[in-house]
């Protein structure tokens, strides 16, 4: 038994919930950047854009010189954790629905962290058949 689509068609050998994780680690990341809570927010909320995902809400806490972002999406989170006396962080975009695009959030994210290097884990987050 499978899942259905978007019409509501029966699709035969596809995961009731399809489930997409994207995460790692990046490193010489622009230390200004991971300082700075609110532009921190402004890239989690564009990369749940860049990822097809639907934001219900995001929020960041200073921790000492690092933030900590979280954005709560319909299909799930997009976490950011810094640590700027490191140059470091981390970065986890996990997903559901086939619509969505975790590892185009996670390379948005790199991007704007201007990460030097990263390296990334993809795991399939999905239901059984």
């Amino acid at each position: 038994m499978g899942g259905k689509d978007v019409m509501g068609v029966e699709l035969k050998n596809s995961p009731r919930v399809v489930g997409k994780e994207v995460f790692g680690n990046l490193y010489d990341c622009d230390v200004d950047i991971l300082k700075d809570d609110e532009r921190l927010k402004n890239i989690a909320t564009e990369a749940v854009k860049e990822g097809n995902m639907t934001l219900l809400d995001v929020k960041a806490w200073k921790i000492g010189e690092g933030v900590s972002v979280v954005a709560i999406v319909l299909e799930s989170h997009v976490t950011i954790h810094t640590w700027p006396e490191h140059s470091f962080a981390t970065v986890d975009v996990y997903s559901c629905g086939s619509h969505t695009d975790p590892r185009r959030a996670f390379d948005y994210i790199v991007a704007e962290l201007k990460a030097k290097r990263f390296n990334i884990k993809e795991a399939d987050r999905s239901s059984e058949f």
